[in-house]
């Protein structure tokens, strides 16, 4: 896998200008890996130290501070794992796996003197290898076949479709109206009829019809209402009545 990345370009994932190396004792067993064992008072080398990608494998490379030449690295496969450890008394020390051109590999002790800088660290492998797990996770939904049952919302020979748009329709309530362009208004409660103007408030000048048709009218309105017959008056008598009114009126 590390022959394939070299044909990969290489990409930072983390820089730090301080980490110590110490030469670590043999693991006499499964225990634990604690860095109070190590010598932490007298690091072996102290330089820089720089996380690199290429492809899905991680490199952390420990350097000169001033020249860049290659102390030793470490290539990241997975992690956690066993090239990348923690030790079970200190989040700022980690065990290093190293491995030369040859293929020979060693263990060493490496420590930061802030705790923020091994978080740092730690986050960058993290994310890195979060990465490759989704990278081969895409690849293997591409390459399986789809086994799910596909929905076929396509339609089927002779089969058509109703849309209700759901405009609505308004309909015209308006009142009639008759010929003159007035509406009509609605009777009186009652089904009394209200008689029509007097003469008097007509214009003075406005003579009357022949025959007292008026007055008769009037009079049968007023029969209907009080359910009694009223003898009806000699047109004269009407005649005169009206131009009584008129000549009351004293000139001015």
């Amino acid at each position: 896998m590390a022959t394939e990345g070299h044909s990969e370009y290489e990409s930072v994932l983390c820089v730090k200008p301080e980490v110590s190396v110490y030469r670590i004792p043999p693991r006499a067993s499964n225990r634990a890996i604690r860095a109070a064992d190590w010598k932490l008072d007298s690091p072996t080398w102290t330089g820089r130290m720089r996380v690199t990608a290429r492809g899905k494998v991680a490199y952390v490379k420990l350097e000169d501070k001033i020249s860049g030449e290659l102390f030793a690295q470490a290539p990241v496969e997975e992690y956690p794992g066993i090239t990348v450890e923690t030790v079970s008394d200190s989040s700022r020390y980690f065990v290093l796996r190293i491995q030369d051109d040859n293929g020979r590999s060693a263990f060493i002790g490496i420590g930061f003197g802030d705790r923020g800088d091994a978080f740092d660290f730690n986050v960058a492998l993290q994310d890195h290898f979060k990465w490759v797990k989704q990278e081969n996770e895409f690849k293997k939904q591409a390459q399986a076949p789809d086994s799910t049952p596909k929905l076929d919302l396509g339609f089927k020979e002779g089969q058509t479709i109703t849309l209700n748009i759901g405009q609505s329709k308004k309909k015209d309530r308006s009142r009639p109206q008759s010929s003159g362009g007035f509406g009509l208004l609605p009777p009186p409660p009652g089904g009394k009829l209200a008689p029509p103007p007097s003469s008097r408030s007509n214009n003075h000048n406005t003579q009357p019809f022949a025959g007292g048709s008026d007055t008769g009218c009037l009079l049968d309105l007023d029969s209907s209402n009080s359910n009694s017959v009223a003898p009806s008056n000699p047109p004269t008598t009407a005649s005169s009545d009206l131009w009584g009114d008129f000549g009351s009126v004293s000139p001015k």
